[in-house]
């Protein structure tokens, strides 16, 4: 496995910037405290990629308002977090040292944050026991714990035990989160755990009020355009040929094409693509700028800008469901998008109240995507009830933030 991973990150540059980063996080972490006077209250906030640091933003802000001189340290996991993320809010940015227990605790002991929070689960063993050792409290929020067989396991559930026992606190999304909890902890354990909520539905509304005039207009009043955003190649793979015929079939209809890693190669061979198909493409990039009434297609070259287009289609595809699970599905749901994604949505709470609201819908396969879409295409009486579910998903969730950050302090 080791050999693996060195083949992966000689071949991978995600992966060699990341591993670089780790080696440097002490030093960074050493010249930035060097600086303070050695009175501050510093709160230490782990988000393993964008995603979820797109959680942990409206947190920190919520203590930084109650605590506006306390220090906010973020530590990323990968580098898609890491280079995306700035923030003024941050104080410090670095890349999650090595999870070895001896520069874990390093990094730690030099810190000394009032608190190491975590969002969502990308949790790591050695920060936390760590942390336990040098008295230095652990939170958990926007926890999912699901019935998965393999952490009910004997030595898997151990382990498991083992970890979520020696945070401090744990905040759930959901009172079925909390009982998956309790079963693992099996009534043992002096972690607080409480049902919070996910702070993710605030930054969502809180970023679509920027919006809102839009918040007035039906779905309808908007040009037919789907937007297929944070496409993999898995996507790919699954729904390109169905998006040609759907092109194929509604000549008025055009799609916003934004992959999910934008660099040169993927954006290059999305324009030759559509081009072998007949269909002029126009870029949205830093150089070119957007237009509305651009052709049928248009692929998407910038980073940051989706919150911003999803109000600009009547139905959205979220990519990331046939790989690794599927992306942000709230701020197409505040957009009043009806929503498609992939099977792999099993921790994504926000994806299972789209299904359950009639907002979202899980496809299996291409042929799958076309139907749907194709009926709600023709037929406008369904998207509207679609669309209004799918937004008062993120308004019945909406809250979070502040239970979290109450318990943060107070826990």
């Amino acid at each position: 496995m080791v050999i693996i991973g060195l083949i992966g990150i000689y071949f991978n540059k995600k992966l060699r910037d990341g591993l670089s980063g780790r080696f440097h996080s002490r030093k960074v972490l050493k010249n930035y405290i060097n600086d303070l006077s050695g009175d501050e209250k510093i709160y230490w906030f782990h988000a393993s990629s964008l995603g979820e640091y797109l959680q942990t933003k409206p947190v920190i802000l919520g203590l930084k308002e109650v605590k506006p001189h306390a220090k906010i340290i973020v530590s990323f996991f990968s580098p898609s977090g890491y280079n995306h993320v700035n923030d003024e809010s941050i104080d410090c940015k670095i890349y999650l040292p090595l999870d070895f227990y001896w520069a874990v605790k390093s990094a730690l002991h030099l810190v000394r944050p009032e608190k190491l929070i975590f969002a969502s689960y990308d949790i790591w063993p050695n920060l936390i026991w760590a942390a336990k050792e040098l008295g230095i409290p652990t939170v958990l929020f926007a926890a999912r714990f699901k019935k998965e067989r393999g952490k009910l396991l004997p030595g898997v559930r151990n382990f498991y035990h083992h970890v979520y026992r020696d945070f401090h606190s744990i905040y759930t999304i959901t009172k079925t989160d909390n009982n998956e909890l309790k079963l693992m902890f099996n009534n043992s354990g002096n972690t607080t755990v409480r049902v919070l909520g996910n702070p993710r539905y605030d930054h969502v509304k809180s970023t679509a009020d920027k919006f809102t005039m839009e918040h007035t207009k039906s779905v309808l009043s908007r040009k037919k355009r789907i937007i297929f955003a944070s496409i993999h190649d898995e996507d790919q793979r699954v729904i390109y040929d169905s998006v040609l015929q759907l092109l194929n079939d509604h000549e008025s209809l055009s799609i916003l094409w934004v992959p999910h890693e934008p660099i040169a190669s993927v954006i290059n061979a999305s324009i030759q693509q559509f081009n072998e198909m007949g269909y002029k493409v126009n870029v949205f990039s830093k150089q070119t700028p957007y237009d509305k009434d651009d052709p049928q297609v248009i692929v998407v070259d910038i980073v940051g800008v989706l919150s911003h287009l999803y109000w600009d289609g009547i139905i959205a595809y979220v990519g990331g469901g046939f790989s690794t699970g599927i992306h942000n599905v709230m701020e197409p749901a505040i957009a009043r998008l009806p929503i498609l994604f992939g099977p792999k949505y099993e921790n994504f709470h926000e994806a299972e109240e789209l299904i359950n609201s009639g907002g979202g819908w899980a496809i299996d396969n291409g042929q799958e995507l076309f139907d749907k879409i194709n009926m709600l295409l023709i037929d406008n009486s369904k998207i509207v009830p679609a669309s209004l579910a799918a937004t008062d998903v993120v308004h019945k969730n909406i809250g979070a933030t502040t239970r979290v950050v109450r318990g943060i302090i107070r826990d």
